[in-house]
């Protein structure tokens, strides 16, 4: 196999702009911060790294953030076009708090049976309010009925690889069966957070009037000037304790904190801000690879061209201690003796690997980036008697 050392990875790292998933995980002594919460996860939202968790697969009660997956669903039907933002719906009986016992202390977006509201102010009022009244109405038209509509959640919840989620309900108010973690939430906000971007914006509104009444978002750190978090959801129930998932932008950096079983609304906040902070102390997300651009050149025997660019098919990031980053160093190896034509445009010739002296943090597709055809009968000949000599 041919290796290939290439230029430090602080001259090569740029500004992460675009989210890609990696699914190298990496370890660093970096000490996280002490949590007071029953499990936490902080999470890099452009890489899909997990910088810091505490039980973070502990299945637990949602609560209120079973709503993250009900405005999933209800942006995922405006995408496929099954419906617009400015549908109005009926709100049915079902979704009337008065008529529902259910319902009673409840969060609600305070509706009223028969009056004609829009998609996008229910998922306001789902958003802002944390309604249950408007996750019925919304899941009765969206799909029918509650029942279909939680099909369609646990659906998500296999196409996102949610591995320790399932959901009964489509407001998240306590039932049997109902249960995620703090690493599914994450992976799950991620999503939203890559969906449209003005469904994203209601996360960060602060406050919602319907029929006459005012609520606040319950997420008090959308005030915090300092942190700059625009999303994105609290619950809380007697069986859940108090929930949060806050995410900031710091830059063109983005974090995810969630915090399951915190002790009060206000501790939830503390938790959330203290991995919020020292991430952005600690960590810097950084570009490794551009899609499609060199990054070494290698000769192909029997080619035409006889040489072919190499590098990665996609943008690769990476979140890394800042006083990692000057350390890390990037090379290249050829999974093969010789490279020889034919070459497909993308196919894989060997990896790219990060080191950091004798340890391997990570490896990626090292492809050829352009297509490499068979040359003619006299250059294969010369290339032939060159290989044997």
């Amino acid at each position: 196999m041919k290796k290939r050392q290439l230029i430090s990875s602080s001259v090569i790292l740029a500004v992460a702009l675009v989210a890609h998933a990696d699914d190298n995980p990496l370890a660093f002594p970096v000490t996280p911060p002490s949590i007071d919460a029953a499990s936490w996860v902080l999470m890099d939202a452009t890489t899909g790294q997990v910088l810091t968790e505490g039980n973070a697969d502990q299945r637990r009660n949602p609560a209120s953030l079973t709503k993250l997956m009900t405005g999933y669903v209800v942006d995922r039907a405006i995408d496929a076009k099954r419906i617009t933002r400015d549908d109005m719906v009926t709100v049915g009986k079902d979704a009337w708090a008065a008529g529902n016992p259910v319902f009673k202390g409840s969060s609600l977006m305070f509706l009223k049976p028969g009056e004609k509201v829009s998609v996008r102010d229910l998922s306001r009022g789902v958003i802002i309010d944390s309604g249950n009244d408007a996750c019925v109405a919304l899941a009765d038209y969206v799909a029918g009925s509650q029942a279909a509509f939680v099909e369609q959640m646990n659906q998500y919840v296999t196409k996102l690889g949610l591995t320790n989620t399932h959901f009964e309900t489509v407001h998240g108010l306590d039932a049997p069966g109902q249960y995620t973690t703090a690493g599914d939430l994450a992976k799950l906000s991620r999503a939203i957070i890559s969906g449209e971007p003005d469904f994203y914006q209601m996360y960060s509104e602060k406050s919602l009037s319907w029929n006459g009444i005012t609520q606040q978002n319950r997420n008090g750190l959308l005030w915090d000037k300092t942190l700059r978090v625009d999303g994105l959801k609290t619950g809380h129930t007697e069986s859940a304790g108090f929930n949060i998932i806050a995410s900031s932008v710091d830059g063109q950096r983005r974090l995810i904190a969630v915090i399951m079983g915190g002790k009060s609304s206000k501790g939830r906040e503390e938790q959330a801000r203290k991995l919020l902070i020292w991430g952005q102390n600690n960590f810097d997300t950084v570009q490794l690879f551009h899609a499609g651009k060199e990054i070494g050149h290698e000769t192909v025997w029997y080619g035409s061209p006889h040489q072919v660019s190499v590098g990665s098919d996609k943008d690769v990031y990476l979140s890394l201690p800042r006083d990692e980053v000057k350390k890390i160093k990037a090379k290249y190896v050829i999974d093969r003796k010789n490279l020889e034509a034919p070459l497909k445009e993308h196919e894989q010739v060997g990896a790219i690997q990060l080191v950091d002296g004798d340890k391997q943090l990570a490896t990626y597709p090292l492809v050829a980036l352009q297509p490499v055809n068979e040359a003619g009968v006299f250059t294969r000949i010369q290339d032939y008697l060159k290989l044997k000599l």
